[in-house]
């Protein structure tokens, strides 16, 4: 079996995702309730909104937020919420409809991606849609802190607008730290290695927020759930071994073994080392918090694309 048969023998095994269904609760016991989808936006909420509301994530550590479902009673939840928090750029393909379907029975619906200047996709089967993987730029998650701040203010009855505030800076603080920590770091990467190549496309906004190329990613799409052609594959070990792409970055979510194959057939010197990109990590895994995801992948990308 060639490598390219080997690439397209196991392409539609990377692009399957499992549904798993899991939710966290945090932050106060009663009081208003806020249903996050996604763990990301889950852990952004909790710091924004602190003891004042109890926070319920429907995405457990570790998921695909492509594929990930909820069982009928965390559906039940959603309808229930006070406030609901979701992406609102398509990532949570498998939620939509109970998010539409909360937002259709009054439930106050504050979709993150509304809060941001969104980038659309420019390659891929995605080109010229939007894309919903704006946390890779700590920019923009000050915008959804400023923006949460805002929506909680009014549609949280009973909140405390100066608690509120006061969370909300401090937290706020802490990405500015994060994303100047990120600047300097990336600056030390030379400008002629700053080229990305990933499962799929999910760094769009990283890429533009600290000058990277996105060279290609392996599933031509802003989705796990698509799947390459042969003729991607190709097109993209050719781009690889045209812009000497050092390492191939692949989702912890996901199985690494197309893009494995895909290095392999590059026939250059690549590393495939996995990030937490799409979802946190477990306790103790490294990533369990946002600024802990981005500070986690920041290292993993410097020192894979450095001399």
């Amino acid at each position: 079996m060639t490598a390219r048969t080997r690439i397209a023998a196991v392409a539609v095994a990377l692009s399957l995702g499992v549904g798993v269904s899991a939710c966290s609760t945090t932050t106060a016991d009663d009081g208003p309730l806020v249903v996050v989808t996604t763990n990301i936006l889950g852990d952004v909420v909790e710091r924004v909104v602190g003891d004042q509301a109890r926070v319920v994530t429907l995405m457990p550590p570790g998921a695909d937020p492509h594929s990930f479902e909820i069982s009928p009673k965390e559906a039940a939840l959603i309808l229930d919420a006070d406030v609901v928090v979701s992406n609102g750029l398509g990532l949570e393909e498998g939620l939509e409809r109970h998010v539409d379907a909360a937002r259709a029975d009054g439930v106050p619906v504050v979709a993150a991606g509304e809060l941001v200047e969104p980038l659309e996709y420019t390659a891929g089967d995605a080109a010229g849609t939007l894309d919903p993987h704006f946390w890779t730029d700590p920019q923009r998650m000050v915008d959804v802190v400023d923006g949460l701040e805002r929506e909680f203010a009014v549609a949280i009855d009973g909140i405390d607008a100066d608690e509120l505030a006061q969370t909300s800076a401090a937290y706020r603080s802490e990405l500015l730290e994060l994303d100047a920590e990120m600047t300097s770091a990336f600056a030390a990467v030379p400008a002629e290695r700053r080229a990305l190549v990933t499962n799929h496309h999910v760094f769009g906004y990283l890429a533009d927020r600290f000058d990277f190329r996105v060279i290609g990613a392996v599933i031509p799409s802003g989705t796990t759930l698509a799947a390459p052609s042969a003729s991607d594959l190709d097109d993209l070990t050719t781009a690889i071994e045209e812009a000497g792409v050092a390492t191939i970055f692949a989702d912890s979510s996901q199985p690494d073994r197309l893009v494995q194959v895909l290095a392999d057939e590059a026939d250059i010197d690549v590393d495939v080392v996995a990030l937490f990109t799409e979802s946190l990590s477990a306790p103790g895994e490294g990533a369990e918090t946002y600024l802990e995801m981005m500070r986690s992948n920041q290292r993993l990308i410097s020192t894979g694309l450095s001399p």
